[in-house]
């Protein structure tokens, strides 16, 4: 897979004045990934952060990631302390093994559409079981046995690896190779788009879900000089699509 890379972003606060429980959540920048963030949190964790960069054709999800994180601890003073160390890790090479609408040297050009097998064109092969095997060793090193992601079956748009199945199979497969225990949480697994905004709300208020429309990225375009109600984005791919449906409907059930 070539070389791996860390970047390392450290935070200024001391994790021994937080909570003894860590966690380790996997950060892109996104809607899902914001949410989950802020549910470790509010759960009391002290958590450290980790994205990836493998070429993904929206790569400012990257800067959007450390604009959320920064919105985090400004807004949410009482988070600030159990937010610790940001890792990215650099899995470009694996990117460039699958020609999709997200990865590899023909990615700009190629249409966002269902595929002949019946999987979108943006499916990139196995990239959520890369993310957690690699987050899983960082973990192992850092003595923390709770990983936190943002699949979800409900709102999945067909990618076989935000399976409820596939996550927990992965899941014990990493504790079978590395004899550890890790927690997999997934907390948005059975809900859909317009109930992810109502959790973010249940957890931070209007602030937190003004944040995340502000500041973090879904477009699978990489667009972010249109804002609308939901957020920044092309407006019409499917990520796109699926977070202004979602929230529409969290809008209109509000009070």
């Amino acid at each position: 897979m070539g070389a791996m890379r860390f970047r390392f972003c450290f935070s200024i606060c001391d994790p021994m004045s937080a909570t003894d429980q860590k966690a380790l959540a996997l950060f892109s920048g996104g809607q899902d990934s914001a949410t989950c963030l802020a549910w470790a949190l509010s759960k009391g964790f002290y958590v450290e952060t980790v994205g990836f960069t493998y070429g993904q054709r929206h790569m400012v999800e990257m800067e959007a990631r450390q604009a959320v994180l920064k919105a985090m601890r400004a807004q949410f003073p009482e988070w600030a302390a159990q937010l610790g160390d940001d890792f990215v890790v650099d899995l470009s090479s694996f990117g460039a093994l699958s020609e999709t609408a997200l990865t590899g040297a023909s990615a700009n050009r190629r249409p966002i559409e269902t595929g002949a097998s019946g999987l979108p064109s943006t499916f990139v092969p196995g990239r959520n079981l890369v993310f957690l095997t690699y987050a899983a060793a960082l973990a192992y090193g850092r003595g923390t046995s709770t990983l936190i992601g943002g699949m979800c079956e409900t709102d999945f748009s067909g990618y076989p690896d935000c399976r409820d199945s596939a996550i927990k199979a992965l899941g014990a497969a990493l504790n079978e190779g590395m004899a550890a225990g890790f927690t997999i949480e997934t907390p948005l697994m059975w809900i859909d788009k317009a109930e992810t905004w109502r959790l973010a709300e249940r957890l931070g208020g209007r602030g937190l879900v003004e944040l995340i429309v502000e500041e973090t990225h879904s477009c699978y375009l990489g667009e972010r000089g249109v804002r609308h109600a939901w957020g920044y984005g092309c407006g019409t791919c499917p990520a796109c699509e699926l977070r202004a449906k979602g929230f529409a409907a969290y809008e209109a059930s509000r009070p």
